[in-house]
């Protein structure tokens, strides 16, 4: 008998990796999609019962049981069918995180099976087969809490049968036509046992690539957690941290560490003389210069407005005045009339190197006054302290 099993795999394995990256589940598009994979099911049960009902037809034919027990049978499997398409058309099952009904189903469909378990217990080992399978293929979609609960009703209901009881459970295979529908009830129940296996292993690989692809976009939004959005450089939080961090190396290694506060000269007036959206590209085009020309190891994160703090691991005052000065060459070389005729961008910095008493703050503190100072100068030039 063939018949609720098939209801749970046939839904798309890739719809339970999205409820783990959906929570939006009440959009319109994901409901109207759920929709659609209801109705698959709700179809592949109504075959499911036309084959169980089939093989009761072979025994039938037989004379082991009624044909009017093939009959109920597949009218009984479709009227569950019919209430729970009723239900999901309504969108009964939207309102709750199961959308499935899950313990609802099983219970209905394990229900019915333990009617023609009772009465017809000649063929009862048929029946007691489909309970494991549709038990199997609910517990792909139910919580434990729910497991535990239609777990409950089969073992009430099988010790009703077996120990409230004394009908004669069996399979008959007295003659060559019984036989072959009692094979025939193994064989359905194998292939659906085989098919669980086969739909298992497809979910799990794609729950395996949707976590890479989880973790991918968490690493991403990470990434973009830390970047100011307007120069992809590293925003103020993140370069305070990476500063801190970079302090906290320094001196369990005892290594130098420089740093350097850089900031655009005059950039108040190229917004008001060009407008903000050139002063945007100003700024986008300054920070991909300094990238293009710091080492790996550098870090480099917007400070706020037109001010940038560049750190330098490993490396000691001159060796930054050195690298600060050519940084200052090279953004002043640049050919800035692309964006204006007659445009010049330069850059002032204040260069420090790290002592035992500094904290984050003080540190920070002379580098923008070696900052001051190289403005104080006129700017366009490197001042330390």
């Amino acid at each position: 008998m063939n018949t609720a099993a098939t209801s749970f795999p046939e839904r798309n394995a890739a719809e339970v990796a999205e409820l783990v990256l959906a929570p939006e589940a009440a959009a319109p598009e994901v409901r109207e999609r759920r929709a659609r994979q209801r109705r698959q099911m709700y179809v592949g049960q109504v075959a499911s019962y036309s084959l169980g009902a089939s093989v009761l037809l072979i025994y039938a034919y037989d004379g082991t049981i009624s044909v009017d027990i093939a009959s109920l049978f597949w009218f009984g499997g479709l009227l569950i069918i019919g209430t729970f398409t009723v239900l999901s058309e309504a969108g009964i099952g939207d309102r709750f995180t199961d959308h499935y009904l899950t313990v609802f189903q099983i219970s209905a469909h394990m229900a019915l099976q333990f009617v023609f378990l009772l009465s017809v217990p000649t063929i009862g080992i048929a029946f007691i087969c489909v309970l494991f399978l549709i038990f199997a293929f609910g517990t792909l979609r139910m919580t434990s809490a729910q497991a535990m609960i239609t777990w409950t009703l089969a073992a009430i209901g099988l010790a009703a049968v077996f120990l409230a009881s004394d009908l004669p459970i069996g399979m008959p295979v007295a003659t060559r036509l019984q036989r072959t529908a009692s094979m025939l009830c193994f064989v359905l129940v194998i292939g659906q046992c085989a098919f669980l296996g086969l739909f298992g292993a497809t979910l799990r690989k794609i729950l395996y690539q949707r976590s890479i692809e989880l973790k991918a976009a968490y690493q991403r939004i990470e990434e973009l957690a830390e970047l100011d959005e307007l120069t992809g450089s590293y925003n103020r939080r993140c370069i305070m941290r990476l500063l801190d961090a970079e302090m906290d190396k320094s001196r369990r290694a005892s290594t130098s560490c420089a740093i350097a506060l850089i900031d655009l000269d005059w950039f108040k007036r190229i917004n008001d003389a060009h407008g903000h959206p050139i002063g945007d590209e100003v700024l986008r085009t300054f920070a991909i210069t300094i990238f293009a020309n710091i080492r790996p190891t550098d870090c480099f994160g917007r400070y706020g407005g037109e001010e940038f703090l560049l750190l330098l691991p490993d490396t000691d005052g001159e060796a930054a005045s050195r690298m600060l000065e050519r940084l200052r060459s090279i953004v002043a070389d640049l050919d800035w009339s692309a964006f204006s005729p007659g445009m010049r961008v330069t850059i002032s910095a204040g260069v420090v190197t790290l002592r035992d008493v500094d904290t984050a703050d003080t540190f920070l503190a002379r580098a923008d006054s070696a900052l001051y100072s190289a403005k104080a100068q006129g700017r366009n030039r490197i001042a330390t302290n």
